[in-house]
């Protein structure tokens, strides 16, 4: 039985400030389900903090490319160095954010090791990029994009090693069925899943046959990347983005234990919770709950 390692990872270098002057929230993640007992509750090993630089976007402007890009630079290859060091080990890294520009950390690990897919799901595609959007600038929202590739050299080619993620080894679910990278997904044959299609569809069987396609694949492995907001607002508004139609808790469930649970899934990340938006912790409590009951053995 492998172990599962927590790992924190508070990072908000992705994210836009709610308001000038502030900074975003979502670097509280790691604290706030730890103080709801995470640790124990998924008997976990301690994997450490991987320290973040200071969020300051200096005197970035639009047009810029990416904000805090030469922090994000500095900031993924450490993540990895911590990942790569537990996926090695036969660990289960669950790492807590932290903005979605995380994954690079997780991708670029994987991609150091042999090749992965990834199971994002995400209330939104993260795939802006500078071919299909004049608004590039907060990696949080483009991480998947640069993770296959797309955008500036400094943080698509680490290393050496783009793409991190090939285009065929991502699957995505939870999009809004309004999502505007939704006809670039199918130009490039990227699966990719609305709340709608799950619903429709069954969420079991949304995880399953995405199951199907990576493990009969010539993969190593893959990844999955939890994003809140893929949760409708009713019972997670503590987030930049709360969209509406989202997922309820029990479809979450219900794709993500199936995911977690196969023995090619070499590991886990949450993100883009607020604690600063939700004073009374009820988040934390749910993401709490739901960690544990995809995660805890049967």
């Amino acid at each position: 039985m492998r172990r599962t390692v927590l790992i924190d990872a508070p990072s908000n270098l992705g994210l836009r400030p709610p308001v000038p002057g502030t900074v975003p929230g979502c670097y509280k993640l790691a604290g706030a389900l730890r103080e709801q007992r995470l640790l124990e509750r998924l008997g976990a090993h301690e994997g450490g903090v991987v320290v973040p630089p200071r969020y300051d976007r200096g005197p970035w402007r639009d047009g810029d490319g990416v904000f805090n890009a030469a922090a994000i630079a500095a900031y993924t290859p450490k993540l990895a160095d911590r990942v790569e060091q537990h996926v090695r080990a036969g660990d289960f890294p669950v790492v807590l954010g932290g903005d979605c520009s995380i994954q690079l950390g997780a991708a670029l690990a994987l991609r150091r090791i042999g090749r992965y897919g990834v199971v994002v799901l995400d209330g939104s595609s993260d795939f802006r990029h500078p071919g299909n959007s004049t608004r590039v600038g907060a990696a949080g929202g483009e991480e998947l994009a640069l993770s296959t590739g797309r955008g500036q050299p400094d943080l698509t080619d680490l290393e050496g090693l783009r793409p991190y993620v090939r285009d065929e080894d991502v699957r995505v679910i939870g999009i809004r069925d309004y999502d505007e990278a939704r006809p670039e997904l199918g130009e490039l044959r990227i699966p990719a899943y609305s709340v709608g299609e799950v619903r429709s569809r069954g969420a079991g069987q949304v995880a399953h046959r995405c199951l199907e396609s990576l493990e009969a694949h010539t993969l190593n492995g893959f990844w999955v990347h939890f994003d809140a907001d893929v949760l409708d607002p009713s019972v997670m508004p503590a987030v930049d983005s709360p969209d509406p139609d989202g997922l309820t808790v029990e479809e979450a469930h219900d794709l993500l234990r199936p995911l977690v649970r196969s023995p090619r899934c070499a590991g886990l990340n949450v993100t883009i919770y607020d604690p600063d938006l939700d004073p009374e912790g009820e988040g934390a409590v749910l993401l709490a709950d739901l960690l544990e009951s995809v995660l805890s053995q049967p």
